[in-house]
């Protein structure tokens, strides 16, 4: 039952990230083709390099080409649908997040399976999480969310910690994973609703 759960959430991730992707080239007034890019990158992106650095080859979107179908249909959806929502850009931030939050943990997650540290598995939480919107940034032209001064990898680093902080001390798989999601997506949403940012640096003579 509870694999069930945690492949609905893997699932959930992989879509809700294609969409925010393809809001980005909605944004971007890109055509068709731009869309299915930038939604598959985001969706996949962060996965691929996680399951690349821990050594699960091959990726899990080639193991099931369902999930590039997934983020290619949605993508293509969006096209068609992304005038819809009032304000794209809120409407691409919130699902951002609970995209973070889901990436987060689920990331961590598949690290501990395979057998790695907590540190490890914090880092392929974070990376999970982040990868994939590097790109998707990156060819839709906008500064990544990372460099800025948002609290983004914070949340997701706080999901992730949690996470592996839980199954250390023993918690189920179930706790730890619904724990970390909601710390992860609380910070995030706080962040957006108050406006928090991290101090930046300050030049010294």
């Amino acid at each position: 039952m509870f694999q069930t759960v945690a492949t609905v959430l893997d699932w959930l991730g992989v879509l809700v990230f294609a969409v925010t992707g393809a809001l980005v080239a909605s944004r971007k007034q890109m055509d068709i083709v731009g869309f299915a890019l930038l939604g598959t990158v985001t969706g996949i992106g962060g996965g691929t390099l996680r399951d690349v650095l821990l050594g699960s080859l091959p990726v899990f979107w080639v193991r099931d080409p369902s999930y590039l179908i997934t983020c290619v249909a949605a993508s293509c959806v969006v096209f068609f649908t992304a005038h819809i929502p009032q304000s794209r850009y809120k409407y691409l931030l919130w699902l951002d997040a609970v995209g973070l939050a889901l990436f987060a943990v689920i990331g961590a997650d598949k690290a501990q399976q395979a057998g790695t540290g907590p540190i490890v598995a914090v880092a392929m939480g974070v990376i999970t999480t982040t990868f994939g919107g590097i790109i998707r940034d990156i060819l839709g032209g906008e500064v990544p969310v990372i460099l800025g001064r948002e609290v983004y990898v914070t949340a997701a680093l706080a999901g992730a910690v949690i996470f592996a902080i839980l199954i250390t001390a023993g918690a189920s798989r179930e706790v730890a994973l619904a724990t970390g999601f909601v710390v992860g997506f609380s910070v995030r949403a706080a962040a957006l609703y108050w406006g928090w940012s991290l101090p930046g640096y300050m030049p010294r003579t």
